[in-house]
């Protein structure tokens, strides 16, 4: 593989930068680095799902899946303190600045990780993921399939894919993939970008 943002050993620079962004409803300084996605910004896809995504539980286990340097997870956990928030990537260098970023912003609820750190056998009552759909369909279809079956019954997840890039194709394949138990639908769609729904039944 070549070295990308989902490469868990980048090569790029990590040339550190502060930027402003929006979290949860006000604008925070985060610190972020190349070799991550989006290091100079929030990106437009990320900004879609905030709008269009319900508040997430406001206790209980939630994931943040390639967590970059930290909008989802620093979001989750700003919505919901009395959560536990799981920063998970595998990127080193992108754990590192979600947790560096949630210390600075006293978010204590946050967990920043690699996948291999979530306990086995833990479930989570909401997932949130800008999800790297440049790895391929195959690491993609992957990916998805370890962690959405982890979804609690009655649990939701939202998932954030820029509709050229293969949304509807997504989505199609996860209806299929998940079937019973497991209801997939488009959330929204907005800027280029759809917003699919995973939910498991109670």
């Amino acid at each position: 593989m070549t070295d990308h943002y989902f490469s868990d050993d980048p090569r790029a620079p990590a040339t550190r930068e502060r930027v402003t962004v929006p979290i949860a409803g006000r604008e925070v300084g985060v610190v972020t680095a190349g070799g991550v996605f989006s290091a100079d910004r929030l990106d437009l896809g990320t900004r879609v799902l905030f709008r269009s995504a319900p508040p997430p539980p406001a206790a209980g286990e939630l994931l943040d899946l390639g967590c970059g340097w930290g909008p989802v997870a620093l979001t989750l956990a700003s919505l919901s303190p009395g959560a536990r928030v799981w920063a998970v990537d595998v990127n080193p260098r992108a754990v590192e600045l979600t947790a560096e970023n949630a210390r600075a912003l006293g978010l204590g609820g946050i967990r920043a990780t690699d996948p291999d750190g979530v306990p086995d056998g833990g479930a989570f009552d909401a997932i949130w993921s800008n999800p790297p759909i440049r790895v391929g369909k195959a690491a993609l279809h992957e990916l998805l399939l370890r962690w959405l079956p982890r979804l609690t019954p009655g649990g939701e997840a939202y998932l954030v894919v820029q509709r050229h890039l293969g949304a509807d194709t997504l989505h199609r394949w996860l209806a299929g993939e998940l079937a019973a138990g497991y209801e997939v639908s488009r959330h929204a769609s907005a800027k280029g970008y759809r917003v699919l729904r995973v939910a498991r039944m109670r």
